[in-house]
């Protein structure tokens, strides 16, 4: 799939000196969910501040579907729809004015019909003529998400788009970003609900200090730095790990008793060191006398392999 956002060599820093963002270089594909992940201060919202055309770079440049930010900025930006982190918006306006006038701003005819459909998708319709500051902070949300999308853009930005949203308004939400992707828009998201992630995107990046630390299919990813961990419940609690299981990834928890085996997340439970993997070990504790009475296994979520990657580059 060919990319329909790219960033070459992207940098930004502030007056003050505060260096935000240090040598972006990143490719986003035409219709994929794309989740951009890192704490406070990382530089998400930096990086789709520039993209949107609302921060200037200072190095770098950025194109939206082969339209410069910069040169081309209303070519670009009219194919952007922004959904911002903070609840700003008019508060004495009604939804329907609110929505109606965000999609005159793009300078497209009025269309009532397709302001309709995004009402009900985000279960807005029967809010239509409440005024906004009269919404709970989950339906100020959905109002934010609903101007986004009323100049029908062919990328869609939220950032942080479910913060202080009930569970029922997130699964919602999420409902319509999957059938947003399925009409082709382009989701760029972030997000520190790290299951949300796990669950939508296809691609995700990992920023920490101003750099883009990692870029990878998630699939690839969780797989590639992911680990099982296989915990074996013994019979008899032991005080250390025999010399003869020296080997294997091991380490006691539960005041010895239980046994963890640390693999990598390859599918084939083996690592090339370690002389075949669970069986070899399963065979050596029976060897060893030790017996056990119970097992499960476990796999790093992404939300570990984050923390790692992050932790990693402090």
């Amino acid at each position: 799939m060919p990319a329909i956002i790219r960033v070459d060599g992207l940098s930004k820093t502030y007056a003050s000196g505060f260096q935000a963002l240090k040598d972006i270089h990143l490719e986003i594909r035409r219709g994929e969910i794309f989740a951009l992940l890192g704490p406070n201060g990382a530089g998400k919202t930096t990086l789709i501040s520039i993209i949107c055309g609302i921060v200037n770079p200072s190095k770098g440049h950025v194109t939206v579907d082969g339209h410069d930010v910069i040169r081309d900025f209303r070519a670009a930006r009219s194919l952007i729809g922004l959904v911002p982190q903070e609840l700003t918006s008019d508060a004495f306006e009604t939804v329907w004015a609110t929505t109606t006038f965000s999609r005159g701003l793009f300078g497209k005819p009025a269309n009532p019909a397709y302001i309709e459909k995004v009402l009900k998708e985000l279960s807005l319709w029967d809010k239509k003529d409440n005024t906004i500051r009269t919404l709970s902070g989950g339906m100020k949300r959905r109002v934010l998400i609903a101007k986004a999308l009323s100049h029908e853009p062919r990328i869609l930005f939220l950032d942080e788009p479910t913060a202080g949203v009930d569970v029922n308004l997130r699964h919602d939400m999420w409902a319509v970003v999957r059938a947003l992707r399925a009409t082709g828009v382009t989701i760029i998201l972030t997000t520190h609900y790290i299951e949300e992630a796990e669950e939508m995107a296809d691609n995700i990046g990992v920023m920490s200090k101003g750099e883009l630390i990692l870029v990878q299919d998630k699939v690839e990813l969780m797989q590639k730095l992911g680990r099982k961990q296989l915990t074996l419940q013994l019979q008899t609690p032991q005080q250390q790990i025999p010399d003869s299981l020296a080997s294997f990834n091991l380490s006691l928890a539960g005041e010895g008793s239980e046994l963890i085996y640390t693999y990598d997340a390859h599918g084939d439970h083996k690592s090339p060191n370690e002389h075949g993997g669970i069986a070899a070990l399963l065979t050596q504790l029976d060897d060893a006398q030790i017996h056990f009475k119970d097992l499960h296994t476990t796999q790093s979520s992404l939300e570990d392999i984050f923390v790692n990657l992050v932790d990693n580059r402090q």
